[in-house]
């Protein structure tokens, strides 16, 4: 990256040499010519923090910069940075599983927050199912907090900010739009080892996100958190050690479920989530049952091993994945509305499933 930069900056020496070397010969040979130069004009009387327009990209930055920080993480296993946000003013700090354990159980934590100031962080609690995790800085107090928004009624299109310090780069500001909704996306998995496949009901956004983002916030255009940034797609490849960057497929776990998530971490150390309580394969092209758990959610309800999920409620089901993800995005105890049919796609039955709770392994 650095030695870009450099040749970027030597090709831009380059050009603005041409260009002077233009200029002082039409002036050599311009005797009679008025001359007015640009840098003997008065510096105007501008105050562009002041002049933010409401509701602009520039007034939200603003708001939601000092509530955002980057996370140091160096242990045996890696070290990296990551991003969070600021739920609480004496310093709760909420960001991915995968940031803050992911270098290992010993691993030194330092935030870093917007004016350049660091302490280090414990952890409160960590969910390797969401990939959610909450820290706790020390000797810190007066912080700003990020006011939290909802993910009901998120609209495809909708304006979306995301910040956080991708590549080490803190305080980094980039834009787009919701691209899509419910997207069910398997995350890494790191920290703490789980035999439950992380699966995110994610926000889909073109929001340029980055190795670094994790754990950042993407908020809406009044500045409220509206996800948190975790994982995105990409088109390279993990040879010679490169790492893959935006290709405008970014992906963020809905506030909705991080709240719930992080406020269990804080107050217990360990989160739940809803199951249905069946077997299957989340790769498969179908969400088919290979087993339902006995006296479980679906085996109560009358779903039979074989049967094809195709619907949660509202949603269309056509994966493992998608039911793992629609299921999630649900609390235990909520009732919901299964669509199934036999192995063949005939006899479609609808059935009323009351989730139930199954705790993460993982917590403090």
């Amino acid at each position: 990256m650095r030695l870009g930069l450099v040749a970027g900056a030597a090709a831009l020496a380059l050009v603005s040499g041409g260009v002077g070397g233009a200029v002082g010969v039409l002036a050599a040979n311009s005797d009679s010519a008025q001359v007015t130069n640009a840098l003997e004009a008065p510096r105007p009387a501008l105050n562009n923090v002041a002049n933010a327009p409401a509701g602009s990209t520039q007034a939200v930055a603003q708001r939601v910069l000092p509530s955002v920080v980057m996370i140091k993480v160096a242990g045996t296993r890696a070290a990296g940075e990551g991003s969070g946000v600021v739920l609480s003013s004496d310093g709760l700090i909420l960001t991915n599983n995968h940031v803050a354990a992911g270098a290992g159980a010993s691993a030194k934590m330092e935030v870093v927050f917007s004016d350049g100031s660091t302490a280090p962080a414990t952890m409160v609690g960590a969910d390797p199912v969401s990939d959610l995790a909450v820290i706790k800085v020390s000797g810190k107090t007066g912080l700003t907090p990020i006011e939290l928004g909802t993910s009901e009624g998120l609209a495809v299109g909708q304006p979306v900010i995301a910040i956080g310090s991708p590549l080490g780069l803190a305080g980094t500001v980039t834009t787009g739009i919701v691209s899509a909704l419910n997207r069910p996306v398997s995350t890494s998995g790191e920290g703490t080892p789980s035999q439950v496949n992380p699966v995110i009901d994610a926000i889909q956004t073109d929001a340029a996100i980055n190795p670094g983002n994790s754990g950042g916030a993407l908020v809406d255009g009044e500045g409220r958190l509206i996800g948190i940034n975790t994982a995105i797609a990409s088109l390279g490849g993990e040879a010679a050690g490169a790492q893959s960057g935006s290709i405008g497929l970014g992906f963020a776990i809905p506030v909705d479920q991080a709240r719930r998530v992080a406020d269990e971490l804080i107050k217990t150390g360990q989160a739940t989530y809803a199951q249905i309580g069946v077997k299957l394969r989340p790769q498969d092209s179908v969400a088919r049952v290979l087993e339902a758990t006995p006296d479980g959610p679906a085996d109560q309800a009358g779903i039979p091993a074989g049967a094809v999920i195709t619907r949660l409620d509202d949603r269309p089901i056509d994966t493992g994945d998608a039911l793992i993800a629609a299921v999630r995005s649900h609390q235990p105890g909520d009732k919901v509305s299964v669509t199934y049919t036999d192995e063949q796609g005939g006899n479609t039955t609808t059935v009323e499933v009351t989730l139930t709770a199954a705790a993460a392994e993982g917590g403090r």
